[in-house]
């Protein structure tokens, strides 16, 4: 009932899974990563304590098919469920259970010299779903790992995706730092739980989620003199804030403005919508 992507990023710096279905909710239930240890996804009649004991397992060194091995033949009902699976090296497994509903099936593969990806689904409307999934994925190598990841399910949503239709889809990536203020691994967690048009829906989230809690590059900082911080505190206080600070917190923007009262820098995006927003609000 679901079709997923678990994959690490060709520069080995991250873990995601991107899973769509005709399921409430299936973020809640497939996916699960951790930075330098790798990354899970357990559908179809799903267990659940795959995630973890998956997790487990690769952290304790196994590689992606030794812990899925160790995964199925400690279960009973292996031949029920789907998982798909990539170690800290990239290396990828993919298991469907002989009584999966159909189609049904996986994939797994290289994508330059750290990258690895499993693709798999269940009561699909064919291979081909598969297929346009890994068409995507090595198609897309200079994008970032949570872009990749959405355009091959977006190109498996457009193969056919579910049989039964569209409801649900989740996007999960994990690296070092990588997490709101860098206090943890979680690069984006985005979830649709029940929409008629799931991963479009995600597609749109993905974006802000890039604009609120992605921080900036290098090349996206403007630096701050004393003319642009009279500007800002200027826009700030017409756009009714005590101060370019105060505006900055209200908006949540603090990803991509610099630390204090007097930032050093401010993304080009950001300024971009200060600027828009108080010249709307003058007019």
């Amino acid at each position: 009932m679901t079709f997923s992507i678990v994959a690490r990023s060709d520069d080995g710096e991250s873990w995601g899974v991107a899973v769509a279905s005709k399921f409430l909710a299936v973020g809640s239930a497939v996916p699960a990563a951790a930075a330098g240890v790798g990354a899970i996804a357990s559908q179809a009649d799903a267990n659940l304590a795959y995630k973890y004991l998956g997790l487990a397992h690769l952290d304790e060194g196994a590689t992606a098919q030794v812990a899925l091995d160790r995964l199925v033949e400690e279960d009973d009902g292996r031949e029920h469920r789907q998982a798909g699976i990539v170690d800290s090296d990239g290396n990828a497994a993919t298991w469907t259970g002989s009584e999966c509903f159909a189609w049904a099936g996986g994939t797994t593969g290289r994508s330059g010299e750290r990258g690895g990806y499993a693709i798999q689904g269940n009561i699909l409307t064919g291979p081909e779903v598969v297929e346009a999934m890994e068409r995507a994925w090595l198609a897309t190598p200079d994008e970032t790992l949570e872009r990749r990841l959405l355009a091959a399910l977006a190109a498996g949503d457009e193969a056919g995706g579910d049989s039964r239709g569209r409801q649900s889809a989740a996007l999960l990536v994990v690296r070092d730092g990588a997490g709101y203020g860098g206090h943890d691994d979680v690069a984006v967690d985005l979830r649709v739980d029940d929409h008629e048009a799931p991963v479009t829906e995600l597609a749109r989230l993905v974006d802000l989620n890039e604009l609120y809690l992605t921080a900036s590059t290098a090349e996206e900082q403007v630096p701050v003199d004393d003319t642009l911080m009279f500007e800002l505190e200027t826009l700030a206080k017409a756009d009714g804030k005590d101060s370019f600070h105060m505006w900055v917190g209200s908006e949540n923007y603090e990803m991509r403005v610099g630390e204090g009262a007097r930032p050093a820098w401010i993304d080009q995006r950001i300024l971009d919508i200060i600027r828009g927003t108080t010249r709307e609000q003058q007019s």
